[in-house]
């Protein structure tokens, strides 16, 4: 019996189970059921379930393939009508629009998009990982910490590696403040 070869701990509503007999009687009642376990082959290993969580945890809203071109202002980007047996559509918005939805994407300040726990959690990394490391027989990671000096980073184009020159960032509570001011000038014209 499970119970008597692993010592388990219940807490809070399920602290009835401590009493064997009762936990005989909860197991006894589970063997009544007859289960249908559904079991279905795994990943083709460890890379592939790597790069399947990978789509899903490192993209970002719009992928460059999508992005059609940028004519006065407007901004055309292929997407997918599920409602209409996935068939590619061209979709064509203004450029702050554009932004606008790209924005609804992005994660505010402090909200962090992977959680580590267990041995990669935050607060024991560092020691966890000297830990296994001495565990599986490798060499301690070196002691220093400090990046060397460089030149403060600069944005390259993706396309022909060219240095990017940031000229205005408009952020996400600016964009709506920006696209009122937009509007009464067109209405105003």
């Amino acid at each position: 019996m499970l119970r008597r070869s692993s010592p388990l701990a219940f807490h809070g509503s399920l602290q009835w189970l401590q009493e064997p007999r009762a936990f005989a009687r909860f197991l006894h009642g589970l063997h009544r059921h007859d289960w249908v376990v559904y079991l279905k082959k795994p990943f083709g290993g460890p890379e592939h379930v790597l790069h399947y969580l990978a789509r899903y945890t490192h993209r970002v809203a719009i992928s460059n393939h999508r992005l059609l071109g940028m004519e006065n202002g407007k901004v055309t980007f292929r997407w997918k009508d599920y409602a209409h047996g996935g068939k590619q559509r061209k979709m064509v918005l203004a450029g702050e629009e554009f932004i606008r939805r790209f924005l609804l994407h992005v994660l505010p300040k402090g909200f962090v998009r992977i959680r580590h726990y267990g041995w990669m959690a935050n607060r024991c990394r560092r020691e966890r990982a000297a830990l296994c490391r001495t565990l599986l027989g490798q060499e301690p990671a070196s002691s220093e910490t400090t990046p060397p000096p460089h030149s403060p980073p600069s944005r390259r184009c993706p396309f022909c590696g060219g240095v990017v020159e940031v000229i205005e960032m408009i952020l996400p509570r600016e964009l709506s403040r920006y696209r009122r001011c937009r509007t009464r000038e067109l209405d105003s014209s």
